[in-house]
């Protein structure tokens, strides 16, 4: 066996991994913004900010699972498009300067899970019956 090919072999577990640390930081910044831990000031309820850290911790908590994660990381790579429009665009052109750099990172990695999905380390994959490795149909 190929190096390529033991990689290509892994390659769906990997995704797993990526989905998995990336909905946790998610999470975090959810967790952060809902119930001020660890150390954040926590927004008055019903405001955009209180809104964002519920789809933060929500979503995060869907995608460490891999439950519904093409639906959830639809909707949170829009959220996170919104929040860097509306937040961090205006605050300059260049992300490393107005801050954005991170919402653009997840962003576009929740559009790819988008696409790619969960991987076989998921509910997603437990629930359609491909859980333990098994390789899944490529069109």
């Amino acid at each position: 066996m190929t190096l390529e090919d033991r990689l290509q072999q892994l390659s769906p577990h990997v995704l797993s991994i990526l989905r998995i640390v990336i909905a946790l930081l998610f999470f975090s910044h959810g967790l952060s913004k809902m119930f001020g831990f660890p150390g954040a000031q926590v927004p008055p309820a019903l405001t955009l900010h209180w809104f964002s850290g519920a789809f933060e911790l929500v979503g995060g908590a869907l995608l460490v699972l891999g439950l519904f994660t093409r639906a959830t990381a639809f909707v949170v790579s829009g959220e996170m498009a919104f929040a860097y429009f509306l937040s961090h665009a205006p605050r300059g052109f260049f992300p490393q300067l107005n801050g954005g750099d991170a919402a653009i990172l997840y962003c576009f990695i929740f559009f790819y899970l988008v696409f790619a999905g969960a991987g076989p380390w998921s509910l997603d994959a437990l629930l359609q019956g491909r859980a333990g490795g098994a390789q899944v149909q490529r069109a």
